[in-house]
């Protein structure tokens, strides 16, 4: 689990799930009218296996021995939803939409210890006496129990929004949307630090998104541009907060705002050029360092980064009779943290990543064949991390690879 020497933990997890899902759609046009209107049904059944393997021979006391989280959730959701596109005139246009979702959730969770000998084996069928022995996830009167409940929820989100097109090539438009997300139930992993009952259902989300912007194409399409800013509020914000050796998603409130421009040319012949550039400023208020504790801050949300920018850049020329191009791909992301908490040890670094590439392809597109330098500087750059101080006082992070040099083909048969 901790990627040393020692043989500590293992994780593992599996599901078997099964879903069915169906769609009846009705749609129309007049004049200036175009709708939409339907009715939506999804099923799912999922039971979840995961836990912590403490095999034979190892750190842990008591082994060997597993211990495991087993979670059913059933979902059955149905909706109802249509949208109307109004044309008032031939440049301004209006569009409405709405859905009412109602949605039933079924669960069963119970944690608990299995002897397990075999490492390659999970939850093996016991032969030892007590065992499997339940430890959670509730506790009345003192007594370890599985947790069982049903809920029911009416939801709705919907849309307004207005598009205006003063000359052609050239959109500008203005929206409020209401998202919303259904609640759902934790399956929190035993072993870490003690997490009350109260933690295990969570709230639906919703989100009040205000967005405008513009799409504008010149110089007979060879030049497009696109801007967009917006703010989006949360209520009950679905956060994944990683405590102990687990992570449970818990309800907080958030909001986000922010600002995103693209550029994309083919000036000649054979180049193609791209730039993207996005600002944004989010926080997610009131959230607990650690479920049930008494500090609470407002904190930046994981894996994002405030500023990032990219650009591509490819030219392709004739040669040999098919096209040999090269490319030349650049990112620059901001710090971001890992961990909801913010903590110092849960941040990767900013970074820029150059990627380098030169091929050619047949005329028939049958052969290619290319060349490619990534991560051409050589750059540590973060890609996941979990923050395992509280069980083995390290933190657990995986990197993108360092330069890596690579050759491919490709035939197409």
């Amino acid at each position: 689990m901790d990627a040393g020497p020692a043989n500590q933990l293992a994780n593992y997890g599996n599901v078997d799930a099964n879903s069915f899902t169906q769609e009846l759609r009705l749609n129309g046009k007049a004049e200036r009218l175009t709708w939409a209107a339907g009715v939506f049904f999804l099923h799912i059944d999922n039971l979840s296996k995961n836990g912590l393997k403490a095999p034979a021979n190892g750190l842990v006391p008591g082994n060997p021995i597993d211990i495991a989280s087993t979670a059913r959730l059933k979902t059955d959701s149905y909706s109802a939803f249509g949208q109307v596109d109004y044309d008032f005139t031939d440049k301004f246009r209006m569009i409405v939409g709405a859905r009412v979702i109602r949605e039933k959730k079924d669960y069963d969770f119970i944690q608990q210890l299995f002897v397990s000998p075999d490492p390659r084996v999970i939850q093996p069928a016991q032969t030892v006496p007590g065992f499997p022995l339940t430890i959670g996830p509730t506790y009345p009167g003192g007594v370890p129990t599985p947790y069982a409940d049903k809920n029911s929820e009416t939801l709705w989100a919907g849309k307004v929004q207005f598009e205006y097109r003063p000359a052609e090539g050239t959109l500008l438009y203005a929206g409020i949307n209401r998202g919303v997300k259904a609640g759902s139930y934790n399956a929190q992993l035993n072993g870490g630090l003690a997490t009350p009952d109260s933690a295990i259902r969570y709230g639906a989300e919703t989100l009040w998104s205000y967005e405008g912007g513009f799409k504008i194409s010149l110089l007979d399409n060879k030049v497009r541009l696109n801007g967009a800013v917006y703010y989006y509020d949360y209520k009950n914000n679905q956060s994944f907060l990683f405590t102990g050796v687990a992570g449970l998603v818990i309800n907080a409130d958030a909001r986000t705002y922010g600002a995103e421009l693209s550029l994309q040319a083919n000036p000649i012949p054979g180049l193609d050029m791209a730039l993207t550039f996005s600002q944004f400023n989010a926080r997610v208020k009131d959230v607990p360092l650690r479920v049930g504790g008494p500090i609470r801050r407002d904190l930046k949300p994981t894996y994002a980064p405030e500023t990032q920018a990219s650009g591509i850049i490819r030219y392709g020329w004739d040669m040999f009779g098919g096209e040999m191009a090269a490319n030349a791909n650049i990112s620059y992301s901001s710090s971001f943290f890992y961990n909801l908490r913010n903590f110092d040890a849960d941040k990767f670094g900013g970074f820029a990543n150059v990627d380098l590439g030169l091929g050619w392809t047949s005329p028939d597109k049958r052969y290619e064949v290319g060349v490619r330098v990534d991560n051409a500087t050589n750059k540590l750059i973060g890609l996941q991390g979990y923050n395992l101080s509280g069980l083995c006082g390290c933190n657990e992070v995986s990197y993108r690879l360092p330069r890596t040099f690579s050759v491919r083909t490709r035939v197409a048969f």
